[in-house]
């Protein structure tokens, strides 16, 4: 069991509270017992902080000891792979055999942003996303000896995960025998059938002898299902706004609860939570159950988009002291 994080900022709140609560509860998830703490890669969103990721590894690495940190993902298109190589490099080279470099194909931000970013449409397009992932290997490996050598990079290499919410990326993890990490939080419909592509397409390599693959989820337990629900409340929001092209602050549970949601806005929201975990450690327990039962996962990454940061830390709290042991059993 894992952690995604998208630092969240709260309505009325700023990135430097984000920020700080995002490391406490790394170090609250690392006493837990919790596997890995992933922060992902997003520009252009006021309800996000943690569009530096390789800024924010270095920071939650020092802050903590033992438990694996990592990026879920950096998006490949937004930056020149001997960068990624250099930042993750040193990232390896201070925290030996605690980085994990989760690499995503899609920008994570609209065109626009991409375009800041890059500073260039050349790199953009998805069908280069290939031959980009080939050269940022190169640099932690020096398969291909060339005129540039990336210091820290070449031999300070991190665990590294590609992650998907379509077919693209799985069959690639597959061919490229990567683990592979699929967005089952944002992409449900799809992750079956990318789980299964990613298995037909196995290949073993040097990184691992069989597939290995991680299930995103969101999951937010509470001491009983209403409590859930009334929490969960403000991430329904965020994402129908930024749907909507309106991205904005965490609202509070109890504006989230006065939205005057149309019946067409509230079947999005309800499609969006089918699949995902949330209410009781009873009612977690059963869902998560029934997840891994569906997809095989080896490992699941739980993401928590609540307004307070008590409630994210209880929540991850009564899944390690609840869930988990019923799910070892069960499962």
């Amino acid at each position: 069991m894992s952690v995604l994080d998208l630092a969240p900022v709260a309505a009325g709140t700023t990135a430097g509270p984000a920020l700080r609560h995002t490391t406490e509860l790394a170090r609250r998830t690392e006493e837990l017992g919790y596997h890995r703490f992933w922060v992902a890669e997003h520009h252009n969103m006021p309800a996000i902080a943690s569009s530096a990721p390789a800024v924010l590894i270095a920071h939650l690495a020092a802050a903590t000891s033992t438990i694996r940190v990592g990026s879920g993902g950096v998006m490949l298109p937004n930056h020149a792979p001997l960068v990624v190589a250099e930042q993750f490099g040193t990232l390896e080279a201070l925290h030996p055999g605690r980085i994990d470099l989760g690499i995503g194909r899609a920008p994570g931000t609209d065109q626009a942003t991409a375009l800041a970013l890059r500073r260039t449409v050349e790199g953009l397009s998805a069908e280069g996303f290939p031959q980009e992932l080939a050269d940022l290997f190169n640099y932690f490996t020096g398969d291909r000896p060339g005129p540039i050598v990336a210091t820290p990079g070449r031999g300070d290499r991190p665990a590294i995960w590609l992650l998907g919410s379509s077919g693209f990326s799985a069959r690639l993890a597959g061919l490229l025998g990567l683990p592979f990490s699929f967005a089952h939080h944002f992409s449900a419909a799809n992750t079956l059938p990318a789980l299964a592509l990613y298995r037909e397409s196995f290949r073993p390599s040097q990184w691992l002898d069989q597939p290995y693959a991680m299930v995103a989820v969101n999951a937010v337990c509470a001491e009983d299902d209403a409590r859930a629900e009334w929490l969960a409340g403000p991430a329904s929001l965020s994402f129908l706004r930024l749907r909507g092209g309106r991205p904005e602050p965490l609202a509070t549970p109890e504006e989230a609860a006065a939205y005057p949601y149309t019946e067409l806005e509230r079947q999005f929201v309800a499609e969006r939570r089918e699949g995902q975990a949330m209410g009781s450690p009873e009612t977690v327990r059963r869902q998560l159950t029934d997840l891994l039962a569906r997809t095989g996962a080896d490992e699941l990454m739980l993401t928590t988009l609540v307004y307070d940061i008590a409630d994210r830390v209880r929540s991850y709290e009564l899944i390690a002291e609840k869930v988990v042991g019923g799910l070892r059993r069960e499962h």
